[in-house]
């Protein structure tokens, strides 16, 4: 057992689509004195042993003992500076995830934490809490949404003492409201166990699954507008700097394209990995005969109220661009997108999606864990 096992894990679920999207996710490996937790914007699906960043356990349970300032930003920073600090000598250059001391208070050897669609669907809708003690009773333990960093953390720490009291163990599955799952074993073996059982459960209780498949009408007006959206994007910067433009359309987009009515089901963000990459507020442009005017007029208002450059628009009756300083960054955004989509539609069977609090929206488009994420993985 140890980082050779870990980094096989780590690519084996960092390379499903169905698990992972955009390197989402992190995992870790612990022993009596050390914790090997992925370092914060490395790929799952390309994280090598080198990737982890070896912390002093001891260091990290100090943690625990101090008190830190309740306002939000001066909290996190003070807790980010005691876990840097926990860093073992050489790992210097390393920055760990910020969930390290949610991963270091499970006492397995193996945590893996990832954002799978199906699951996501279940974590991100109106009946979720009761469907996963109905599903995973005795198993599972429900965490209502939480903001990232310390406190999540320290509620999981709550969560979980209460759990053990009441069954006689820590809990192996633990469920975050919008945002993910968390799964623990002393073996890899048993980690995908437990993932598999979870996985085939949940596909029992699907009703509806998106349709993916491939409109092949040609929109000549989708250049034209890739285009249009560029510009605006640019001259908002006030750079030549180029922008770019990910198009996609298929049989479910069409659906939820053909008004704001029908795109209300996207319409926001489920999941911190959805802002970071694709944004909490997608801007929608209807359809009109001066689609020129109505755009930079649709983009004038999101950008009024939002204060941020979208990073998918929305085109009734046309399809979805992700937008983004590079091509990655715009297809990534659409595939973030995508998989809103996908949690919206899984969400059905447990009566509809629900998206996260403007709050903690807020939260994470401010906060600069996620923003240094983003950047590393941009």
């Amino acid at each position: 057992m140890g980082l050779p096992e870990l980094s096989a894990v780590s690519q084996f679920y960092g390379s499903n689509p169905d698990y992972v999207i955009a390197g989402g996710g992190n995992t870790s490996f612990k022993d009596k004195d050390f914790i090997y937790i992925k370092g914060s914007g490395i790929s799952l699906a390309r994280a090598r042993p080198e990737d982890f960043v070896k912390m002093d356990r001891a260091k990290l349970g100090q943690i625990w003992e101090k008190s830190y300032p309740a306002d939000t930003d001066r909290r996190e920073s003070a807790v980010l500076a005691d876990m840097m600090a926990a860093k073992c000598p050489g790992e210097e250059q390393k920055r760990p995830s910020v969930e390290t001391l949610l991963h270091d208070l499970l006492p397995f050897a193996y945590v893996v934490h990832l954002h799978p669609s199906l699951v996501n669907g279940l974590t991100c809708s109106q009946k979720g809490e009761a469907a996963a003690l109905e599903l995973f009773a005795g198993d599972g333990l429900w965490l209502p949404s939480i903001n990232p960093g310390y406190i999540l953390s320290l509620e999981v720490k709550k969560a979980a003492e209460t759990f053990k009291k009441a069954r006689g163990k820590t809990p192996d599955i633990i469920f975050l409201q919008n945002h993910g799952i968390f799964v623990g074993a002393d073996t890899v073996d048993g980690i995908k166990a437990i993932y598999k059982r979870i996985m085939e459960t949940l596909e029992k209780k699907i009703v509806r699954k998106p349709d993916f498949s491939q409109r092949t009408t040609v929109f000549k007006f989708s250049e034209w507008m890739g285009r249009a959206l560029c510009g605006l994007a640019q001259r908002e910067r006030n750079s030549s700097d180029p922008w770019y433009v990910h198009f996609e359309y298929n049989a479910e987009i069409a659906r939820l394209v053909k008004d704001r009515q029908a795109f209300a089901p996207v319409s926001s963000a489920f999941t911190p990995d959805h802002i970071v990459y694709a944004g909490s507020d997608p801007l929608f442009i209807e359809d009109g005969n001066d689609m020129s005017s109505i755009a930079a007029e649709a983009w004038k208002k999101h950008r009024e109220k939002t204060g941020r450059i979208p990073k998918i628009a929305a085109v009734q009756g046309l399809g979805i661009f992700g937008l983004g300083n590079s091509e990655k960054t715009a297809k990534t955004a659409v595939e973030l997108f995508i998989d809103t989509v996908k949690v919206a539609v899984y969400a059905e069977s447990f009566g509809g999606g629900r998206f996260m609090d403007d709050d903690q929206i807020s939260f994470i488009n401010n906060w600069e864990v996620e923003r240094y994420r983003a950047r590393q993985s941009g």
